[in-house]
Parts: structure tokens; sequence; C-alpha cells
């Protein structure tokens, strides 16, 4: 297994990430408080694209991820704190990279040292021994960074499979995907990041089952998604520049 720091700012990664922000452009933006509401703007001009993909993610979630999701549910306490802790462990990585690139040196050493006491300590992660000690769990992502950066929304983009987001978010997400913090040259750590992908992708899905049920009884479930997820956003980019992790009323910290 390659080193940390040569996983994390390996070259490759490093261009991917800097080629998708100079396609993406900037857009000077004045600085958002740290909790909300935090004011943001909407832009869909392909509405009706984007309402025909909704409508096939939707039917994907009712008849496959929903599901699924409230039968994890129904599985013991332990058992979904075990596959959350070791999806968000496995994941730590990528948040102390964004952290980094967000200039939250702090939040950054609270990462690198939540992803050491729990994947040593912790057994792989299953077990977070890092909240116990006091170093609680937060999230980064590249949509993040580049809203910190000061990169503009741009339109709504519904992305099959991957949901509601705007453009940089998308971007963000996409990046977010490709970037492989532990290398890609080993079995074993292949072989967790397909168990985290799909622990992760049940364990979210379940997370947010009372939110989009609450959600689905408004008139319009697509608006209701695309407006919520917009205000989450705006909290997290201003989360992020108040390099602090923010508990906004409203808003769950690991959206």
């Amino acid at each position: 297994m390659p080193t940390l720091p040569h996983a994390w700012f390996s070259a490759r990664n490093a261009l991917l990430a800097l080629s998708l922000l100079a396609a993406a452009g900037c857009s000077q933006r004045p600085p958002a408080s740290a909790c909300g509401p935090v004011a943001y703007q909407l832009s869909d001009p392909a509405e009706p694209a984007n309402r025909a993909v909704f409508a096939f993610n939707r039917s994907v979630d009712d008849y496959l991820l929903a599901p699924i999701a409230r039968g994890y549910s129904a599985l013991p306490d332990f058992t979904q704190q075990g596959v959350h802790n070791f999806v968000a462990n496995f994941g730590e990585p990528k948040v102390f990279l964004n952290d980094l690139l967000q200039g939250n040196g702090e939040r950054a050493l609270t990462s690198l040292a939540r992803f050491t006491f729990n994947t040593t300590l912790g057994v792989a992660g299953l077990v977070d021994v890092s909240g116990k000690m006091g170093l609680a769990r937060h999230t980064s992502d590249f949509g993040q960074t580049f809203g910190v950066w000061n990169i503009a929304d741009g339109p709504i983009v519904e992305l099959p499979l991957l949901g509601t987001h705007n453009l940089r978010d998308a971007t963000g997400r996409v990046l977010g995907i490709a970037v492989a913090p532990f290398g890609d040259n080993s079995d074993t750590v292949d072989t967790l990041g397909n168990a985290a992908t799909a622990g992760g992708l049940v364990d979210g899905r379940a997370d947010v089952l009372p939110l989009t049920d609450r959600l689905r009884t408004q008139p319009d479930y697509y608006q209701a998604v695309r407006d919520y997820t917009a205000q989450q956003r705006a909290e997290r980019v201003a989360e992020g520049k108040a390099d602090h992790p923010a508990r906004c009323q409203g808003v769950p910290a690991d959206a």
C-alpha cells in the first residue's frame, strides 16, 4: 500500500483537480456567515431535462434504494453504527485533503488524528474511538472546497443516480469519485473501497429517510429537494469559510 502522504498528494490527482477548476471558472462573492439561514441563489435553466432525470432517479430510489435502506434501518443499532463508522473512516483522507485545500489547518489535523486513531485502535474504523476522545467528526468535500474558493454555484444539474447538484458541486462530486487517496494498486484497498462505497450508499440513504419522507409531502417533490439541497450546500460553504464545523438548525452535519 502506498504511503499516506504519497496517496493524498499524488500528481495525477492534483492535475485532475486543477483541470476541473480551470473548466469551472471563478466568481468573486461576498463572504458568508457561518450559520443559517445563508442566502443562496438558484438557476435552473434546464429544469425540464432535470425533472426527467429526477423522475428516473426517483424510480430507482422508490423500487431499490429506499426499500433496502428501510430494511437496513431495522438492523441492530450496533451494526448500523459499525457500518457508519467504517464508511466515515474510509472517507477521512478526502476530508483531510479538502481541509488542507480550504486552508483549515485545525480541521485537517483533526481529520488526520481521527483517521490514525480509528484505523489503528478502532479496528479499521468500525469503532469511533476518536469521538470518545473528543475529536468530533466533520465532513469536507470538493464542492465545498470550490465554494470556499469563491467558484460560482452554476446552474442546477440533476445527475443520473447521483442526485441534485449545482454545477460546482456536480464537478466536485465527480472529482471526489475520481480521486483515489489510497492508490489503485492493492486488491485489499479495492475490496475495502467497494465495501465502503456499498455501505455508504445504503447507510447514507437510511440516514436521510426521515428528511425525504418529509420532503415528499410537499406539493412539488423536485422543487423541495432542489431548494433544500441549495440551502444545505450554502450552509456547508459558509461552514468551510468560517473554519469550523457549523451546526446550523435544520441542516444535518453529515448531509
